[in-house]
């Protein structure tokens, strides 16, 4: 199956692309935002400031710079507020763009976290489902490999016990 659940650094990933939940800034941050903009070093920043930032949704790709990763995708998630507010809508959206952008950019694997899954408050399970479900649809139509990063024990365990038929 062409998607994977791990538990590892996202940073130290050998992929075509990772995918960085960013701000709207993307001048970096705190969590996996920060942890990309310091193992990328300087000249990522230096390009995300060409980039004029990003909306909630959409995606921005940059060159991997200190990364095993030739490229980081760049997208911004929801910030939960119940779930009544579009919030799976934008999140289910940055995993399309980001896998839009990475088939463009002719990726064949691409390692995501769990957008807004962080400080941005989004319930793990739900940005898991959301997650699978965006991803599923897409690898319908395109050959991509694609790893989704979760960083701790407990994520991983959900991610075991919602969708036991993915890979671990």
């Amino acid at each position: 199956m062409p998607i994977q659940i791990i538990r590892s650094d996202i940073t130290k990933l050998k992929c075509d692309a990772i995918v960085n939940a960013a701000n709207s800034s993307l001048l970096g941050g705190g969590g996996v935002d920060g942890a990309i903009h310091r193992a990328a070093g300087p000249e990522l920043l230096a390009e995300c400031r060409n980039l004029g930032g990003c909306p909630a949704g959409e995606a921005r790709i940059t060159k991997g710079y200190g990364l095993s990763a030739k490229y980081v995708i760049h997208t911004v998630g929801p910030v939960w507020q119940g779930g009544g507010c579009g919030e799976r809508e934008l999140l289910v959206s940055c995993y399309r763009e980001s896998l839009r952008l990475a088939a463009e950019y002719r990726c064949q694997t691409v390692a995501f976290p769990l957008i807004s899954s962080g400080a941005y408050g989004y319930p793990r399970d739900l940005a898991l489902k959301a997650a699978v479900e965006a991803v599923r649809g897409f690898l319908r139509e395109h050959e991509l490999f694609v790893y989704l990063v979760v960083f701790d024990q407990a994520a991983y365990a959900l991610g075991e016990a919602l969708f036991g038929d993915i890979c671990f």
